[in-house]
């Protein structure tokens, strides 16, 4: 097959871990973290001669500090992509700081892998890092570090894009003012409610829980990148509420939710077929992208399902389709795992896998266990089917992306066989979700209904809040909170789902009582 010359090929990936007990732990910063993947991704390539002067693109994934959801106290680099280039002498033409959220990983692929197939760049470089471990770990034995950067983009006569947050859509403040902040509780909502439409007991919904994830933990024992030591995992063990396994938000215990302590880094590099052919790196080690989407879904009150996720299904089977591919043809996944919910309605619902699919459902061991590198998980999983792919020449791998509340998708098929840039598409599949109808918001928040989805939410000391969301006789939705003791305890003890409740507005929020 004759392809262009500017055809995009992934060339390099690498990965690096600093566990906070290991003998050489030196308290890395996100920079040096990143600059130690990138190294190993170009190493990786296995070019005859020194590859940097090619790259002329590069972006790095936002960290959660960058993204608002921690403060570090110790300062940080003001461009991370650039702070990396200079410890590598990388000289770029145009840096890029992508948007938030765990799809970004595709986006990012998506623009650099774009500028390559256009001719503007030869070679282009993503990466991203998280040093979350270190930075508690230090605070605790009350260290400090002085991780501060400045470089000045326009005197180097660099392009500076900075796609900014990309909150937007993701929460609205209704749902904010109801205590819906924190991604487990905004995920313990969308799972309570897929149990609904299942009509499953919370024990035969846990056990589903914990057969879902104990094959993850058996990957991410095995993973030499994993964020901490991890030992596998039976179901029960998972789901299992314990001293040392305390209840989150129902129904989610502590080894449901995902890991954000690690410190972790990874790096994909991408070239021209022509570039990478003229740096001798050979061709058994390119991988080419063969389908991808990106898609939106909509804010967790206007979903007229909680518990479904069409803009994740819509966009693995736009990917597949373009790929010319079917699941049975699909030879490694790696679906986004932050909390069983992603997971089920990609993979369980959307394609028909089972929790025990000999090909695994991960191939790092998923964010509670491997590590949930904040948006650059899914650059993990991406450096991984690399290296899968390679291992089994002509292969199919499939990677999900999940970002926000189930707010955003990103899917990808890759492959070593060849296939032209096919891009990344995000306008028609979305027209589609757009079109379809949307819940309807009651006016006014107050009167009686009954409880669609539900959560309780727990502190180390016992539950704080419970939030219900649901439906009134005329059909609209409602949502209100409560932090009555009984309340909580009633819920805890019982299986609140159909149950019905009394509801009034109040100045903030709607606060409910069970009938």
């Amino acid at each position: 097959m004759t392809l262009p010359e500017t055809t995009p090929v992934i060339v390099g990936v690498g990965q690096f871990v600093e566990r906070i007990d290991s003998a050489g732990y030196r308290g890395l910063g996100f920079a040096d973290l990143a600059a130690h993947a990138v190294r190993a991704a170009l190493s990786d390539a296995g070019s005859a001669g020194d590859i940097t002067p090619l790259i002329k693109a590069v972006g790095s994934i936002r960290t959660f500090e960058e993204s608002g959801a921690m403060q570090v106290p110790f300062g940080r680099a003001d461009h991370l992509a650039l702070a990396v280039c200079r410890r590598l002498n990388i000289k770029p033409a145009v840096a890029i700081l992508e948007k938030g959220g765990g799809q970004s990983p595709l986006a990012l692929l998506s623009d650099l892998g774009s500028r390559i197939a256009a001719g503007d760049v030869p070679a282009a470089l993503m990466f991203g890092s998280e040093a979350i471990s270190t930075v508690r770990h230090l605070q605790h034995k009350g260290e400090t570090r002085d991780w501060s950067e400045h470089d000045d983009p326009a005197a180097d006569g660099i392009e500076w894009i900075d796609k900014g947050l990309g909150f937007e859509g993701t929460l609205s403040a209704t749902s904010i003012a109801h205590g819906i902040r924190a991604p487990v509780t905004a995920y313990a909502l969308c799972e309570n409610a897929r149990r609904a439409r299942l009509g499953l007991s919370r024990q035969d919904y846990a056990a589903r829980m914990g057969e879902l994830f104990a094959p993850f933990t058996e990957v991410a024992a095995g993973n030499p990148y994993s964020a901490a030591a991890v030992q596998p995992m039976s179901p029960k063990e998972i789901v299992e509420v314990s001293s040392r396994n305390r209840l989150i938000a129902a129904p989610y215990p502590l080894k449901l939710v995902s890991r954000d302590q690690v410190n972790q880094a990874a790096a994909v590099l991408v070239m021209s077929a022509k570039a990478a052919r003229e740096a001798g790196i050979p061709e058994d080690r390119w991988v080419y992208l063969h389908g991808a989407a990106l898609t939106s879904e909509r804010e967790i009150l206007e979903r007229p399902d909680i518990g479904a996720y069409p803009a994740a299904n819509a966009a693995i089977a736009w990917a597949l389709d373009t790929a010319e591919a079917t699941p049975d043809g699909i030879d490694f996944f790696d679906f986004y795992s932050c909390f069983p919910a992603p997971v089920f309605n990609a993979a369980i619902d959307g394609l028909g896998l089972s929790s025990d699919d000999p090909r695994k459902l991960t191939l790092t061991g998923g964010l509670p266990y491997f590590g949930g590198a904040g948006n650059n998980y899914s650059t993990h999983a991406l450096a991984t089917m690399v290296e899968r792919l390679r291992g089994k020449p002509g292969s199919k791998g499939l990677v999900g992306m999940n970002g926000g509340f189930q707010s955003k998708y990103g899917a990808c098929v890759l492959s070593t066989g060849p296939r032209a840039w096919p891009g990344c598409e995000t306008r028609s599949v979305q027209q589609m979700l757009d079109a379809a109808p949307r819940a309807t918001l009651a006016p006014v928040m107050q009167g009686r209904g009954h409880i669609e989805t539900y959560t309780v939410v727990c502190g180390k000391t016992g539950p704080e809040q419970a939030i219900v969301i649901g439906a009134m006789a005329t059909g609209d939705r409602f949502i209100a909170q409560s932090r009555s003791p009984e309340v909580l305890a009633a819920m805890l003890a019982n299986d609140p789902l159909g149950h019905a409740v009394t509801f009034t507005a109040g100045t903030k929020n709607s606060e409910f009582a069970l009938s």
